[in-house]
């Protein structure tokens, strides 16, 4: 590799990540937050695109820019039409599930979501459980993480925070 060709793909990351911040600026952080499955097949394409414009001397950075407004731009729109259209989010989006309510695990959830006990016991010990009895709900969110709803004062959880939650226990 020439010190030219290692000063271009210096530039290439540069302005790569120029187009990148001025992006998330313009879109918002939800471009690459977890959020959805369709979020993460985004973040993927982002990367590849990435990838292919730093590494790919055929990619121009005005090529991998139209790509990435083009690939984001699609991800806001889809991400609208979820929160407007309730068909789309009812095709598109997974709904969060119970695995553990009052103190006892729900082993038949846990299959369902592919999730297993000692995942749910790690995530568990993240929250700072104690004892199983101290949770009142652990939810599978649609961003596959656990949410652990816990206390020891033996406090009822709020049904609205449980609103987009299967309930069928």
């Amino acid at each position: 590799m020439t010190l030219q060709e290692i000063f271009w793909l210096v530039v290439s990351v540069l302005g790569v990540f120029s187009i990148i911040i001025a992006i998330t600026r313009v879109f918002g952080l939800r471009t690459f937050a977890k959020m959805s499955s369709f979020d993460f097949a985004s973040t993927i394409a982002v990367g590849s695109v990435l990838a292919s414009v730093i590494l790919n001397t055929d990619y121009s950075l005005l090529k991998g820019a139209v790509v990435l407004v083009s690939i984001i731009g699609f991800q806001t729109l889809f991400s609208f039409l979820v929160r407007k259209v309730d068909i789309f989010k009812e095709l598109f989006t997974n709904k969060p599930q119970i695995i553990m309510w009052n103190g006892k695990i729900l082993y038949d959830k846990l299959k369902k979501c592919n999730v297993g006990e000692d995942d749910l016991i790690a995530k568990l010990r993240e929250a700072n459980v104690h004892d199983f009895n101290e949770v009142k709900a652990a939810v599978f969110e649609s961003t596959g993480d656990v949410s652990v709803i816990h206390n020891k004062e033996d406090k009822e959880i709020s049904l609205q925070i449980l609103t987009d939650v299967s309930k069928d226990i």
